[in-house]
């Protein structure tokens, strides 16, 4: 039975990983530094190169170089007004005179505050003046009070102004200011980013203001390709950008899972395995068959969102889900999330971001000042069972396969002597897989499963025929999952940093499995000279799993998925409690199937766990020189990388398997260099040119081995390859490198604030192609206009018109050139040599995808209600896809160029200040997006292309159909209704399995978003809808044969049993019709497992179901504590306490006993359910403090 780890384990594994460690410890050295070194001063010199700028950016310019802090009315001074400033070494004076020269500006020098005002005149050339000291009598009265967003956090350096006077302060670290005013004085207070607000002073009495967001400004910039920040207004792509907050709404193993329902154009297909993996679509699937997931990339760093699952596992036959690589990105880091949907927007990346990008920016000290500030979050969250997401099972009938048993074969039990005493007693069917048994009685005295073995308190005696006490879903743990994390942040003179720790602990509703992942990151950047300035992040994340739950089928050497047992073959006389008795009193795989290959579920989860680990480092270090304020040269270093150890094992004694321990050691290094030369500058004082130059060098290294036991274990419950009963097959060693150089550029056009003109090209070289073949560029160009500039419209705030077109696609995998030889394991001594089943290629070119997009962008009423719409259109070609070939040429299939997929859609974000100042407050978000896929041609001659096989249906690639067609045995219809047989009254059903009986992609996806804020409290929640889709149920195709579902049980029309036999007036009538169109009337039996409605005999179209829901996916409610004594004592800046739910209320779904997005795992192989565990519904409770 396996320990959990100890919780310090991630200390000793952090100290060994070399060169990435050193890293990070660098990184956190240079951070301590600054915490030690604390603000400098520069005096009042001041060196400066400023052209074309606005006025707004110059003041900023001064902020970042002193210690200095403008504060003016927003609607007093001409921000956007563009200048030229030059200065060396100069004094503030100075420079200001310069700066304010032929404006009508005046100021007032109080401390670091400068305080701006309107002058009625325009200074002379000789610059703006200093006034002179108010003579007018000074106010007595000290107004105090607090500034705070919409949260109710305290904002820092926000300014404070009597209106109409140069009496001004700016609030402290903790928001709060003190000034000198009068009752009745107005208070005019101003945020970059938030709106001005002006309030009355009505008593002496501490205030509390609050700002709203001012949307107009906080969309301004955006971060965008190769983390370069864009004005929003200037680009010609959608883009759609979540906060930190709305990620960390709710607690979630995969920060993946935080982006389903807020992002228009995403499908999110999250799944209910512990630590699963989760699927992540934009704009639909490009591939046929290779990888269709987003591009992720944090700070900068592209890092590998890979799956490591086994075929088997994706398909169906069983195996573990070990989740996607996105997962060890901590959300409690995250900034913001901006997610690039099309080619245009992600054409800077080249072929690797052809699915689109999400590109995520983390937590800095930016903002902070010189006392660095601790935040702590810590969160509690529990759950319990979906019963929608399980069976409603019968507990009338137990086990067997219907009256075949018997001396007569008439009879629901097997007739045997059990105990010797020369009678013969009932006992229970010992192989029957099902619950087609005699009704419950308890006048019945049975021999069942636990009459059989010794410790049993029932070892050879009878037993009531009775349905057991406890019901399976007991079987079940209670989860549990807490977050804890501390984070120090601050800044001194040129230099800020983070530094934050998190340990993230999951105990799953599985037995025996949990979940730990600890994260450490470090960011920080410093000024070394004004022109010289040095940035890096660094990531270290370690991660522990133990009893991950099994998937696909119930039975084989590495399937045994107990919820699979359950969900198809389950005897309902069968207690799980009795189960679990019997495995903790005898320690053996004591279970029902006494004949069969099922094993005792708790054997399963102790005996034959699995575990993984996982460490991983990923970072940067980027150097940036300024030459000008408009031209700067940036140089980055970004290191992915991480070891991956998996182990799988069963014990000696499992049912239909042998001993075995099998160890798979993954190792993954990706290192890419940037060299970028970027420009910024007006030409004129209307003609704006910036852009990018810039070179990217890339080397990925992937290698893995896999081994595993032959033929049993020497020793039982020992795992060692060493222990293996024989000899081991040869290990299954892959190495894949992959090196890719690119040059890259952008040029932006900005006229007037009003046309916008990018374009943008990449040109590549990669590894994986052959070398007449292994370049190729990729173009862009993108445009907007924004037409409200020319319009005076007071209902209009914004609008724009966007239009692009790209190019962009992918290389071949590794290693899909050069034909190579495989070794399988030797008959003597002689070694044997093999090639791979598909024929690699070395002709191939690079997959190509075009993409056309056009939209709209509008906000109204001052940006209280904003829409953003987008069309757009992809065709991806060239694809890389293996054909069937000869077998004569020793080959199954071979690699090809073919095929086209077409995707186009619309795509609608509609956001909304309902209600937006006062005590009450309401916002609303809404998104819809609608993908139609459809594959327009594939190899010469074929219609269509197999996907995967996935338990009892396929998934497919078919011409003409959209992406992702279900096939198998179909209904036989006459006039579109199903045709019933008149002997059997069960469904006719075609000979062949190749028949479109449902596809995978949804019909459209949305998401509505609501925030409600009362004083301190806030209350918001997430509905998340999909329409359309569809997904085939294993799962109930076999429960149904084996008679587990209540629907196989009760009355039928007659007012009959429905297990009564036909002739006993039992059976049911099917919905259809006879072969000559009239209605069905013909009785079909339910008495066995050769039923109409379960595997056996219906088609398998009659399992296909519409896999819509609406979903209660988020839910919080917080609550922001005012300044109390305890606080001030405590040093406590902010107190925050909230509860949160998530998956609460599946309001509407079609799909019965699952949830419609449980599957196998991520990747191409959708629409199936095969042993899936139930949904949880979670609640918990989160406390942020801040000092």
């Amino acid at each position: 039975m396996k320990k959990k780890p100890s919780r310090f384990l991630f200390i000793k594994r952090f100290l060994k990983n070399g060169l990435p460690t050193k890293l990070t410890i660098f990184l956190i050295i240079a951070s301590i530094i600054q915490i030690q070194a604390g603000p400098g001063s520069q005096g009042d010199k001041l060196s400066l190169e400023l052209e074309g700028v606005t006025l707004e950016k110059a003041l900023g310019e001064i902020e970042s170089r002193s210690e200095y802090r403008f504060m003016y009315e927003y609607s007093q001074i001409p921000l956007q007004k563009k200048v030229t400033l030059k200065a060396s070494n100069q004094n503030l004076d100075d420079v200001l005179a310069q700066l304010f020269k032929n404006m009508p500006i005046v100021y007032k020098v109080r401390g670091r505050q400068i305080i701006l005002m309107k002058s009625t005149k325009i200074m002379s050339t000789q610059g703006a003046s200093a006034l002179e000291p108010n003579k007018a009598p000074v106010p007595q009265a000290t107004v105090t009070g607090t500034v705070v967003d919409f949260n109710g956090m305290p904002l820092l350096g926000a300014n404070i102004l009597v209106k109409g006077t140069t009496n001004g302060a700016q609030t402290d670290f903790d928001g709060n200011f003190s000034i000198v005013a009068e009752v009745g004085d107005i208070l005019v207070v101003s945020y970059i980013g938030f709106r001005t607000t002006e309030v009355e002073v009505t008593s002496s009495s501490p205030m509390t203001i609050e700002l709203q967001e001012d949307s107009a400004q906080l969309d301004e910039v955006v971060v965008t390709a190769l983390g370069i920040s864009r004005e929003k207004k200037s680009l010609g792509y959608a883009t759609q950008e979540i906060d930190g907050e709305d990620v960390n709404r709710t607690p979630t193993d995969n920060v993946t899972n935080a982006l389903s329902g807020k992002i228009a154009g995403v499908q999110i297909k999250r799944n209910t395995n512990l630590g699963g993996s989760t699927n992540v679509v934009i704009r639909g699937s490009t591939s046929l068959t290779g990888n269709n997931q987003a591009l992720f990339v944090v700070d900068g760093v592209p890092v590998s969102n890979s799956n490591f699952n086994s075929s088997d596992q994706q398909n169906g036959s069983g195996g573990f889900d070990y989740g996607n690589m996105a997962s060890d990105i901590n959300p409690n880091d995250i900034k913001s999330i901006n997610v690039l949907k099309g080619a245009a927007a992600t054409a800077l990346y080249g072929s690797r971001a052809t699915n689109g990008a999400v590109i995520i920016t983390t937590k800095s000290g930016a903002g902070a000042k010189q006392k660095p500030t601790v935040t702590i979050n810590s969160s509690v969250t529990t759950g319990w069972i979906d019963k929608s997401t399980w069976p409603d099972f019968q507990y009338e009938y137990g086990t067997g396969y219907g009256a075949v048993y018997g001396s007569g074969g008439d009879s629901f039990f097997v007739d045997t002597d059990a105990n010797g005493d020369g009678t013969v007693d009932l006992v229970t069917p010992a192989t029957a897989y099902g619950s087609y048994g005699a009704p419950f009685d308890s006048n019945l005295m049975v021999y069942q499963w636990d009459s059989f073995y010794e410790g049993s308190p029932y070892y050879l005696q009878p037993t009531p025929w009775v349905a057991p006490k406890d019901k399976l879903i007991t079987f079940f743990d209670t989860p549990v999952t807490t977050t804890n994390s501390v984070a120090v942040a601050g800044a001194g003179t040129g230099s800020q940093y983070r530094i934050a720790y998190t340990r993230f602990e999951q105990s799953g509703i599985m037995p025996n499995s949990n979940l730990t992942r600890h994260n450490v990151s470090i960011n920080t950047s410093f000024d070394i000279t004004e022109k010289l300035s040095v940035s890096g992040s660094a990531n270290y994340i370690l991660t522990d799993a133990l009893g991950r739950n099994r998937t696909g089928n119930e039975t084989g050497a590495n399937a045994q998925n107990v919820i699979s047992s359950m969900r198809k073959y389950w005897a309902m006389n069968v207690g799980v409690q009795e189960l679990k008795d019997a495995y903790f009193n005898t320690g053996t795989n004591v279970d029902p199937f006494m004949g069969g290959t099922i094993d005792n579920p708790y054997w399963v989860v102790y005996e034959n766990y699995q575990n993984d680990s996982r460490s991983r480092v990923f970072g940067n270090v980027s150097v940036k020189y300024k030459f000008t304020d408009w031209l700067n040269i940036e140089g980055r270093v970004s290191l992915d990388t991480y070891s991956f150890i998996q182990e799988e094992r069963n014990n000696e004694g499992t049912a239909g398997a042998v001993g075995r321990y099998s160890r798979r050691n993954i190792n993954y290094s990706e290192e890419n260099y940037d060299l970028m030369l970027n420009f910024n500058k007006y030409v004129t004082d209307k003609l704006n040119i910036s852009g990018v130059l810039g070179t990217n060098i890339r080397r990925t290294d992937l290698s893995s081995i896999y081994a595993e036991t032959n033929g049993g274990l020497v020793l039982a419950g020992l795992y060692s390859l060493s222990n293996s009963l024989n000899l081991p097959a040869a290990p299954i060693e892959s190495v894949q490198k992959v090196g890719v150089d690119g040059f890259y550029g952008l040029a932006s056009f900005g006229y007037d604030n009003l046309i916008y003109v990018d374009l943008t090209g990449r040109f590549d070289h990669s590894s994986t192609l052959p070398s007449e073949n292994s370049t190729y560029f990729y173009p862009s160009i993108s445009s907007s206009f924004v037409f409200s500039n020319l319009m005076d419209k007071s209902w209009l705030s914004f609008g724009k018109f966007r239009l692009n077109y790209a190019e962009v696609g992918s290389s071949a995998p590794a290693n899909s050139l050069v034909d190579v030889l495989n070794k399988p394991t030797p008959f003597g001594s002689v070694p044997l040599y093999g090639t791979n089943s598909t024929k690699n290629n070395e002709n191939l070119l690079p997959e190509k995808t075009v993409s056309v997009e056009a939209g709209l962008e509008m906000r109204f009423l001052n940006s209280r209600i904003g829409m953003d719409l987008s069309l757009y259109k992809t065709n991806s070609k060239d694809q890389i896809i293996p054909v069937a070939i000869s077998t004569a040429t020793g080959y199954s299939s071979k690699y090809v160029n073919a095929g086209e997929i077409e995707n186009k859609g619309i795509e609608v974000a509609l956001n909304g200040s309902i209600i937006p100042t006062g005590d009450f407050q309401w916002r609303a978000n809404v998104n819809w997006s609608k993908n139609q896929s459809k594959v327009l041609s594939l190899f010469e001659g074929g219609s269509n292309l197999q996907l995967g096989s996935v338990s009892g249906v396929s998934i497919n690639a078919t011409v003409g159909e959209p992406y992702g067609t279900i096939q198998g045995t179909d209904y036989i219809y006459v006039d579109g209704k199903p045709v019933v047989n008149q002997t059997t009254g069960a469904y006719e059903r075609t000979t062949t399995s190749n028949n479109v009986i449902g596809n995978i992609t949804p019909d459209w996806n949305a998401g509505i978003t609501n925030s409600f804020k009362y004083k301190n409290f806030d209350l918001s929640f997430l509905i998340d809808i999909q329409k359309g889709g569809d997904v085939y149920s294993n799962d109930i195709a076999t429960g149904n044969r084996s008679g587990l579902y209540k629907w196989s049980v009760g009355l039928n029309d007659l007012g009959n049993p429905i297990r009564n036999s036909l002739a006993d007036g039992g059976g049911i009538i099917l919905d259809g019709v006879a072969p000559d169109g009239s209605p069905n009337t013909v009785r079909t039996a339910m008495d066995n497992y050769r039923n109409a409605t379960g595997s056996v005999m219906a088609p398998r179209a009659y399992f296909i179901y519409d896999a819509s829901y609406v979903k209660l996916r988020e839910v919080a409610f917080n609550y922001s504590f005012p300044k109390m004594s305890f606080m001030e004592k405590l040093k406590i800046q902010s107190l925050k306490l909230g509860v949160v739910g998530s998956n609460l209320w599946i309001i509407h779904k079609n799909l019965p006993f699952a949830d419609p997005e449980a599957g196998l795992s991520s990747g191409n192989l959708q629409g199936s359910q095969n042993g899936v565990l139930p949904t949880t519904k979670n609640i918990g409770v989160n406390l942020q403090v801040q000092f």
